[in-house]
């Protein structure tokens, strides 16, 4: 452990944590404190819940991760600057935001917090692909603990800095627009991590060329192929080779069972945290216990448990870190079953709350190295996107329903939190099945 403990060691870490917190701070911005807002605004579980289909862009925002993987914008670097551009776009949209009403600019809200929505996948796409570029493909035990730095970030970003607009909501004179103005600010503050990262050094435009050299050959014999050859290529090249080199490398069978595992894992987890707030708010604790509990109390418990789960991973494996989370999830999702049934209690939702918090760490940290280590350097952007993206998709697409079921139990939270744990039995029967292949993945890095 002790030698496991000395991968964190590595300053490329730092960058790694930053671009975390500027990954999950968004999140904040659509997530949490807009649910807070329109929950005082006096919306319904239902609308509120509808308000989660706008994350639906970070489950299909592999459609356009090509682009980053092939466009290199003209400052920073490749992955950088379209870090740097990213987070301007997050931080005016947060100023726009704060301009509108709850109660009369309801569709517009909806749409700038889309546009946050927009931005803050593709720079997810950038900020992961910048993660799998600056660790070399053989420093695997780096890899985890750059999986646990980027988990830790992120959660700094949602659970850390997401807590202050909840402090701030309960203070006489502070209204949620106001607090919009804040977040602009603060995610403004993060470009200085971008300034001062270091762009990774990739040969991708050897590995391209020689991919565009393939496609002109098939497309035309010419020794100098004209425009329409040249141009498809390049399309083939920018939205196919990545797909292509991903399914060719592990197999159809091995490609399509990963696919679906990353899609099953974190559904129950999904339902749970999209009705969290509500939640929260409707059993009677206060926007600044929600701030201090799910939020702060959350964070450090995250980044203790992304830290153990990083070592977990380095020292015992992926397989395990998976399976160990997922028993995890399930088992907390019942914890909050029980806080459904006896009310505000402040020490019970502390215990849900640290209980939730390792659940959540471990399981990003497993799936994050994970994901990572089936990734071509070439083409980390879009692979890394098809795989996240897939995760992503029960928390949105699927979770956007989870008001409508509360709704429909009648407002049962016991019954609704248990459906939520049974959700995550069928990912843990899947990956028993695809453990083999997990560790001669694992293997094969090492």
């Amino acid at each position: 452990m002790l030698q496991a403990l000395s991968s964190f060691k590595d300053r490329r870490l730092i960058s790694v944590f930053l671009f975390g917190i500027s990954s999950g701070f968004p999140w904040v911005m659509i997530g949490s404190v807009l649910s807070a807002w329109l929950k005082d605004e006096g919306l319904s579980r239902s609308a509120i819940g509808l308000f989660g289909a706008i994350f639906a862009v970070y489950s299909i925002n592999f459609l356009w991760s090509p682009l980053l993987d092939r466009i290199r914008l003209p400052f920073l670097g490749q992955r950088r600057g379209w870090i740097f551009v990213l987070q301007i776009c997050i931080a005016a949209c947060c100023v726009v935001m704060s301009t509108l009403s709850a109660t009369d600019n309801l569709y517009a809200i909806a749409v700038v917090g889309l546009c946050v929505a927009l931005c803050s996948a593709t720079q997810d796409i950038a900020i992961d692909a910048y993660r799998i570029d600056i660790i070399q493909a053989n420093e695997q035990d780096v890899m985890s603990a750059g999986s646990s730095m980027a988990t830790a970030g992120w959660w700094t970003g949602y659970g850390g800095m997401g807590a202050i607009p909840f402090f701030l909501a309960d203070l006489s004179g502070w209204y949620w627009p106001h607090i919009y103005l804040l977040l602009a600010a603060m995610m403004g503050a993060l470009v200085l991590a971008t300034l001062l990262a270091k762009e990774p050094e990739v040969d991708r435009a050897h590995i391209h060329q020689a991919a565009i050299e393939r496609y002109q050959h098939a497309l035309s014999h010419n020794p100098s192929p004209g425009w329409p050859a040249r141009l498809s290529s390049w399309i083939l090249v920018t939205l196919f080779e990545p797909f292509r080199e991903f399914f060719q490398r592990n197999g159809l069978r091995l490609a399509l069972s990963v696919l679906l595992f990353i899609f099953l894992f974190k559904i129950g987890e999904a339902f749970l945290g999209r009705m969290s707030i509500v939640f929260y708010k409707e059993i009677g604790f206060s926007n600044s216990e929600i701030g201090t509990l799910s939020k702060l109390l959350n964070w450090w418990v995250t980044i203790v448990f992304s830290i153990i789960g990083g070592l977990v991973n380095i020292r015992y494996g992926i397989y395990r870190g998976l399976m160990i989370a997922g028993v995890a999830m399930a088992s907390s999702n019942l914890m909050f079953a029980w806080m459904a049934e006896a009310g505000p209690d402040k020490w019970l939702f502390a215990a849900t709350v640290i209980v939730d918090g390792f659940t959540a760490a471990w399981s990003t940290v497993a799936m994050v190295a994970f994901i990572s280590l089936l990734c071509n350097r070439a083409f980390s952007a879009t692979q890394y996107a098809l795989m996240a993206s897939l995760s992503v998709a029960g928390r949105t697409l699927l979770a956007s329903g989870s008001g409508f079921i509360v709704d429909g139990l009648g407002g049962n939270w016991s019954l609704f939190f248990i459906l939520t744990a049974l959700m995550v039995l069928p990912s843990l029967l899947f990956l028993r099945s695809i453990r083999e292949d997990i560790v001669r993945l694992e293997q094969r890095a090492g």
